[in-house]
């Protein structure tokens, strides 16, 4: 579930922010490139959501005294 929201996410933003980027300079908006950026950043953003974690693991062991 999380990855789809992520997914969900990313795209609406990443379209949004290559759509208001384009305008701004002057080019045309391509949905193509956007999409697969926005796949992109969804890799990047669940990547690094995991390698850092969110402590529940720190947590539990000092719980149960496992440090």
């Amino acid at each position: 579930m999380r990855v789809i929201v992520s997914l969900f996410w990313s795209f609406l933003l990443v379209n949004m922010t290559a759509y208001v980027v384009n305008s701004m300079q002057g080019g045309t908006y391509n949905f193509t490139v956007a999409s697969i950026l926005s796949v992109a950043v969804t890799v990047l953003v669940i990547i690094l959501g995991e390698a850092l974690g969110t402590g529940e693991e720190e947590k539990r062991k000092v719980e149960l005294g496992k440090e």
